[in-house]
C-alpha cells in the first residue's frame, strides 16, 4: 500500500504495526521523481508492506524529528521501531533489499 501522509498524528499511527518504508521527499527534487515509480511498484507488487510518503515541505516537523537533511530519504521501520535509513536514489532492487534485510 502506497499512502501520502498529512500530519503528524496519521503519520504515527501508520508505522505502529507491521514493515513500513517512510518516503522523506520533495515535489521539486529530482531523484524524489525518479523514485516515486519504483515505490508504486514495489506498493503494488508486495501490498504486506505500507509505503508511506513525506513531502517535506508540507509536513516539515517529522523531517526536523528524524534530522532529515537530504532527500529522498528512506526509512524502514517495524513494529514502529526504526531499523534503517538510507539516502539518496535506490532502484526496484535495492529497494527490496533494503526492505527485506
Amino acid at each position: 500500500m502506497l499512502k501520502h501522509i498529512n500530519n503528524v498524528a496519521e503519520y504515527e499511527e501508520a508505522i505502529k504495526e507491521g514493515t513500513v518504508l517512510v518516503d522523506f521527499f520533495a515535489t521539486w527534487c529530482g531523484p524524489c521523481k525518479m523514485l516515486s515509480p519504483v515505490l508504486e511498484e514495489v506498493a503494488e507488487e508486495n501490498p504486506d508492506i505500507n509505503i508511506l510518503k513525506i513531502d517535506v515541505d508540507e509536513v516539515s516537523e517529522l523531517a526536523v524529528r528524524y534530522g532529515v537533511q537530504a532527500i529522498p530519504t528512506l526509512m524502514l521501520f517495524k513494529n514502529g521501531q526504526r531499523v534503517e535509513t538510507r539516502m539518496g536514489y535506490q532502484n526496484k532492487n535495492q529497494l527490496l533489499a533494503f526492505i527485506n534485510q
